[in-house]
C-alpha cells in the first residue's frame, strides 16, 4: 500500500486489495550477471564463433586444436556469455553445490553467473570427479550448470580424462565409500583445448613443424578414442592474420549470440518439455534421435560417405546427427537437411584419417 490512509481503509473495511505475488521469473533475470568478456573484442576467428554458438545452443562439447597464440583460451573464457541465462534454479543448485565444497565466502549470495572452471593439467582423478575421506564435490561438480575447460588435454594423466567418459554420458557422478554412496551432479558442457603436436606447429600457415616421424600420432593417441567419441564438435583453429586483427570491422557481441542461443533453447525446451530431465540437443536417448533426427535420402549417403571414408564409430554418427539437429533448430527448420549434416560433419576433424597422417 502506499500510504497509511490505505491502510486504515483496508483494515476498517471500507477497501479491498490485491495480494502482491513476486515473479519468479522477474527474479531470475535480476539474478543473471554475464561475464566481462565479450565476443564484440574477438577478431577473425568466425569459424570458431560459428562452432561455440552451436554448442552453446545444443549444449554439447568442443575440443579445439591450433597452435599457441591462436586464441584458444580466450575464445574459451567467453562461451559463458553466450549461454542462455541461469534460471533461478541453476541458481539454487549451483550455489549448494559450490556451498557444500566450502567455495562460497562469507559475503557471497546466490551465485549468479554460469560456472567456468579451469582446473591445472596436474590435477589428480579425485581433484577432478571427486572424492576424499568424506566425498566433496570435484571439478566436474563445480563447473555444474557451466562450463568445465581442459587446456592442453594432452597433457592431463590419462587416468585423469578416462574418469570423465561416465559422468559426460550420465551428467552425474556416483562417488562410493564403505559406509555411504553420494551422488553429485555433473551436468556441465565440456570445452578442451590442445596443440596439434608437441611443438605446437602441425599444419601451421607459416611456421614449420620440427617434429619427428610419428610424434603427431602419439602425441594425439594420448587422448583415448572413447573420450573423442563423447566430444561432439572438434574444431580446427587457425592463427588471425594482420589484417583481420587490424581491421575496423566490428563483430557480434556476445549479447546477439545469446539471443539467437536462447531463442533455439526455446525450441528444445518445447520438444523435451514431456521428458523429464531433457532440455538440450546433446542430451537425446537413441529414441529421441529417431524420433526426432530422421533424415531425407540424400542426407542419409552423404553420411555414409563420411563414414566409410573417416572411420566414425556409431557413437560419432549420433553426435553428428545431434549437432545437425541444432544446426537445423538454430535456422529454426523443422527438418534436418543436407547442408545441416554437411556442416556437422566438418566439425568432426579428428576424425578425418588424413590429419594426423
Amino acid at each position: 500500500m502506499s500510504d497509511l490512509s490505505s491502510v486504515v481503509s483496508f483494515f476498517n473495511g471500507q477497501s479491498t486489495f490485491a495480494p502482491s505475488i513476486p515473479s519468479v521469473s522477474d527474479l531470475a533475470m535480476k539474478l543473471n550477471v554475464l561475464p566481462d568478456v565479450d565476443f564484440r573484442d574477438v577478431k577473425g576467428q568466425m569459424n570458431i564463433k560459428r562452432a561455440f554458438e552451436i554448442a552453446a545452443a545444443g549444449g554439447h562439447n568442443v575440443i579445439l586444436i591450433g597452435p599457441p597464440g591462436a586464441g584458444k583460451s580466450m575464445l574459451a573464457k567467453r562461451l559463458p556469455g553466450i549461454l542462455p541465462s541461469m534460471s533461478l534454479e541453476e541458481s539454487l543448485e549451483t550455489t549448494k553445490i559450490h556451498s557444500v565444497a566450502g567455495k562460497i565466502r562469507s559475503e557471497q549470495g546466490l551465485i549468479r553467473r554460469r560456472p567456468f572452471r579451469k582446473p591445472h593439467h596436474t590435477i589428480s582423478d579425485i581433484g577432478l570427479i571427486g572424492g576424499g575421506s568424506y566425498p566433496q564435490p570435484g571439478e566436474i561438480s563445480l563447473a555444474h550448470n557451466g562450463v568445465l575447460f581442459l587446456d592442453e588435454l594432452p597433457e592431463y594423466k590419462r587416468n585423469v580424462l578416462e574418469v570423465l567418459r561416465q559422468p559426460l554420458e550420465d551428467r552425474v557422478v556416483n562417488i562410493s565409500r564403505a559406509r555411504f554412496s553420494i551422488d553429485y551432479p555433473a551436468g556441465f558442457m565440456l570445452v578442451a583445448a590442445m596443440n596439434p603436436c608437441p611443438c605446437g606447429y602441425y599444419n601451421h600457415p607459416e611456421k614449420e613443424c620440427v617434429c619427428g616421424p610419428g610424434m603427431v600420432q602419439r602425441y594425439l593417441s594420448r587422448i583415448s578414442g572413447p573420450l573423442l567419441d563423447r566430444i561432439d564438435l572438434h574444431v580446427e583453429v587457425t592463427p588471425v592474420t594482420f589484417d583481420e586483427l587490424t581491421s575496423d570491422c566490428v563483430s557480434e557481441s556476445s549479447d546477439e549470440i545469446r539471443r539467437r542461443v536462447e531463442r533455439t533453447r526455446d525450441i528444445q525446451h518445447q520438444r523435451y518439455d514431456v521428458r523429464n530431465g531433457i532440455h538440450a540437443n546433446a542430451m537425446m536417448s537413441k529414441r529421441d534421435l529417431e524420433k526426432h533426427c530422421k533424415i531425407d535420402k540424400d542426407a542419409e549417403n552423404l553420411l555414409r560417405q563420411a563414414m566409410d571414408k573417416m572411420g566414425l564409430s556409431a557413437r560419432a554418427y549420433d553426435r553428428i546427427l545431434k549437432v545437425a539437429r541444432t544446426i537445423a533448430d538454430l535456422e529454426s527448420v523443422a527438418d534436418i537437411q543436407t547442408q545441416h549434416v554437411a556442416e556437422a560433419i566438418q566439425f568432426r576433424t579428428l576424425d578425418r584419417l588424413d590429419w594426423s597422417a
